[in-house]
């Protein structure tokens, strides 16, 4: 058998960490773009080889060819989807999360890491009014979050329909149309059935709606609800409190994603916006969208762990010695087994700056956001279709249709000036800014606007 080379190692690892190092600390940070696969054949070409490249080869491919084809989400007018800009100290230290060899599972083989990630999650809760028994899991990302919250949302439902003696066996989750697509995938994987709620008109799930929905379906056939705090398209924070209330009456589990919203929990002046959401059961934030952490991170936490133990501990002899210790076990509380810890970056950038840098840093984004409102109130030929709750602003460019939003893109990135992609809103082409990057600038906005005159 072919043994590694040692020698070629340190080599490697050399020219690994001094591309790493260039590149977190780059600026300006290049946009990039994507490139045909026919392009990538022919300056790529084969790459995986039984002599193999060597590492001199290998750097030149990815740092010359491969990574350039790859859009910077941390460039400041990267503003499509939801971006990721993680802090430095937060990337940096994704590098020595690899390069330490931690499992992040159990507390017996990572007792200081898990510590550590236990810390910044019970920042998260404080700021979502959780108590103190609160407490969950870094998952891979809102598609998992959700999954896991579920998960245990159905089993406790059917626990206690159980303990009752009723009979029934809940399978519905209510939501609206605005949850993130991940909800229906999820109730898909479950083999459960989303029942669809009305929005009001500020396009908020709302505790009068939900009641109607669950009346005219029978209370007894559902087992969740998911609110958002932060909609994917709008940034809609829905109306926790009467939504939390209903659930209560009903004795329904509350879920909220809070995937890419939850983190304007930490700003004051949004703050009002997610009352009620101390009353979830489940909650969920990803860091690596507004909290400035690299991909992939989401915090998912229960009010009642204990619950998600019961769902998602897995049972094996070898686990024995793990699952039957009194010790915070990680994989005890989503879906999946084995993890790396991916909390560890967000909290080490928390550890340096601190909380308050954070609260300031989130605080701008939704400056920038407001002036981008205002901005796009001022100019004739746009018109905002609704103002902004948190850092989305969405608008129309009066006059354009599908193909000039799709050809504006197109130019844009193609001069790798910005990344901003058309959205549809009830069968209308329009655009939007997703502004998390804290070094996304008014002079961004302002430039990227006029490019629409």
């Amino acid at each position: 058998m072919h043994s590694f080379d040692k020698d070629a190692d340190h080599v490697a690892v050399d020219k690994v960490l001094s591309y790493a190092r260039e590149r977190l600390l780059m600026d300006p940070i290049p946009l990039d773009g994507a490139q045909t696969e026919d392009y990538l054949q022919s300056a790529a070409g084969q790459t995986i080889t039984p002599e193999g490249l060597g590492s001199t080869r290998a750097m030149e491919l990815f740092e010359h060819t491969l990574a350039p084809a790859c859009l910077s989400t941390d460039h400041p007018r990267y503003l499509s989807f939801i971006p990721c800009a993680p802090t430095r100290e937060a990337a940096a230290f994704d590098v020595v999360v690899g390069a330490s060899s931690i499992y992040g599972g159990s507390w017996m083989e990572g007792a200081g890491a898990v510590y550590a990630e236990n810390q910044a999650l019970r920042w998260i809760s404080d700021l979502a009014g959780l108590p103190e028994s609160a407490g969950g899991v870094f998952v891979p990302g809102g598609t998992v979050g959700n999954l896991s919250a579920l998960v245990v949302a159905r089993h406790t439902a059917r626990a206690k329909a159980r303990q009752a003696g009723t009979g029934a066996r809940p399978y519905r989750i209510a939501a609206t149309d605005n949850a993130h697509s991940s909800v229906v995938s999820m109730a898909a994987v479950m083999d459960a059935e989303v029942c669809g709620v009305h929005v009001d008109d500020q396009l908020r799930l709302t505790g009068d709606e939900l009641r109607k929905t669950l009346e005219e379906n029978g209370p007894e056939t559902f087992f969740a609800v998911v609110a958002t705090s932060g909609t994917t398209n709008f940034g809609v924070v829905d109306d926790l409190a009467s939504v939390a209330e209903v659930c209560r009456e009903y004795g329904l589990w509350l879920h909220v994603d809070g995937a890419y919203g939850g983190a304007g929990l930490a700003a004051p002046s949004v703050r009002y916006l997610f009352d009620g959401i101390e009353h979830a059961d489940s909650f969920i934030v990803d860091p690596h969208k507004w909290l400035f952490a690299p991909f992939d991170c989401c915090a998912l936490i229960y009010r009642e762990p204990e619950l998600a133990r019961l769902a998602h501990t897995q049972e094996a002899g070898y686990l024995d010695v793990i699952t039957k210790s009194a010790e915070w076990n990680p994989t005890d509380y989503s879906i999946g087994l084995t993890r790396r810890a991916r909390g560890l970056p967000l909290w080490y950038s928390l550890a340096v700056h601190g909380t308050d840098a954070y609260v300031e840093a989130i605080e701008s984004t939704l400056e920038v956001t407001r002036f981008a409102a205002d901005e796009i109130g001022r100019r004739d030929y746009l018109e905002a279709v609704r103002e902004p709750d948190l850092s989305v602003v969405v608008f129309r460019r009066l006059g354009w249709g599908p193909e000039d939003y799709q050809a504006w893109t197109d130019r844009l990135l193609g001069e790798e000036f910005a990344f901003v992609v058309p959205t549809t809103f009830r069968g209308e082409t329009l655009t939007r800014f997703a502004i998390v990057n804290p070094h996304t600038t008014k002079e961004d906005v302002n430039a990227i606007l006029d490019t629409m005159a």
